[in-house]
């Protein structure tokens, strides 16, 4: 019984140090109702057994987890380079003993996000490492190309950087279709328990536990991009769990399920009220059968966004089936409202244009 508590005292700083550096004794205290000096027993077990890393005085100490492994390479990209040799190569033989469902996703986000620099960077070499603790393995690589977001941004004819990512998090997004399919940072992004791209003064985050997006102004501009992807080392994650919850029921697997955060359809604090954010949002949601909405962070919703979403382009496109979750009450109303075919009032905008084509149509009588 005593080994069993020791266990689960260790497995809990362990599990949470990293979100709790300064406080990490309070909070086990806290939790197992066992004194500081107790916690501390078991924190300096853990630095001597080199899975635990302490630093600073004892009044302003902080923990975090012991790097057990990191290794670093870097590579002229040239003609001929292939990621998967490069995996086999440079970093199978970095993995600790880990499950095959683990391996695999390592192996699947790797080899996606390294084909993208050698196909779509640009640029001239790529670095890249694996680093191990006693929790998870992170993958990071980086190049010194042209940048993702501005390459899409530019490809794609989008307002900016910002927009860029909006096409991104929904999935089929790519600069060379007829080569890829632009699946690759979609599915990586689930599969990983956090998933960090970062290119010019921006950077977006995907964290899969609690499936949150984040769009994050970087205060260093990053030349090229930067991507770094961690999962735990006990994961029980699949690929082909990521696969399959994309998919249609039918069983042809293909890509035809996405899931979109609303919230980063906004810029800065303004609200979603108009069509022309709607129309935003509803970009290529022709390329998918079904879509989930996730209104997460969303409080209100304007009247015209929400019949230019469930009104309009659900009667263009009836075989799109649209989902909605997280909405608060304010929003289900609205969305409610506009599936009921109750037209908003007219918009600002809509009302300009009114007018200047009444004034027209007058002056061409004259």
């Amino acid at each position: 019984m005593a080994r069993a508590k020791t266990t689960a005292i260790r497995n809990f700083i362990l599990d949470q140090v990293s979100k709790h550096q300064t406080d990490i004794s309070r909070l086990v205290a806290e939790q197992f109702n066992i004194t500081r000096q107790s916690v501390n027993y078991h924190m300096q077990a853990l630095e001597k057994g080199g899975l635990l890393e302490a630093k600073g005085q004892t009044n302003a100490r902080t923990y975090r987890l012991k790097v057990l492994s990191h290794r670093e390479f870097r590579l002229a990209l040239e003609k001929g380079l292939a990621e998967d040799k490069v995996w086999r190569s440079h970093m199978e033989d970095q993995l600790p003993k880990i499950s095959d469902n683990v391996k695999g996703i390592c192996y699947y986000g790797f080899t996606e996000m390294f084909n993208n620099v050698i196909d779509h960077s640009e640029g001239t070499e790529v670095l890249f490492s694996i680093q191990i603790d006693a929790r998870s393995i992170q993958l990071e690589i980086i190049d010194n190309g042209v940048g993702i977001f501005d390459k899409i941004a530019k490809a794609l004819h989008l307002e900016d950087r910002h927009h860029a990512i909006q096409e991104l998090i929904k999935g089929k997004v790519t600069t060379d279709p007829e080569r890829h399919t632009g699946e690759g940072i979609f599915f990586t992004s689930k599969m990983f328990d956090r998933f960090f791209v970062a290119s010019s003064d921006l950077c977006f985050i995907h964290n899969s536990p609690d499936d949150d997006w984040l769009i994050e102004q970087q205060e260093v501009f990053v030349k090229g991009t930067g991507i770094r992807m961690s999962i735990r080392i006990d994961s029980k994650r699949t690929t082909q769990e990521i696969f399959d919850k994309y998919s249609d029921s039918e069983g042809d697997f293909g890509f035809s399920k996405t899931h979109v955060p609303v919230k980063l359809f906004k810029y800065g604090d303004e609200n979603l009220v108009s069509r022309s954010q709607a129309k935003r949002l509803l970009a290529r949601f022709e390329d998918f059968q079904e879509v989930l909405l996730d209104f997460e962070g969303v409080s209100s919703i304007g009247r015209a966004f929400a019949d230019e979403i469930f009104r309009v382009f659900k009667n263009k496109h009836p075989h799109i089936k649209l989902v909605w979750m997280q909405a608060t009450p304010s929003v289900e109303k609205t969305i409610r409202s506009a599936l009921r075919g109750e037209l908003p009032p007219p918009q600002p905008e809509d009302q300009l244009k009114f007018d200047f084509e009444t004034s027209s149509s007058t002056e061409s009588h004259h």
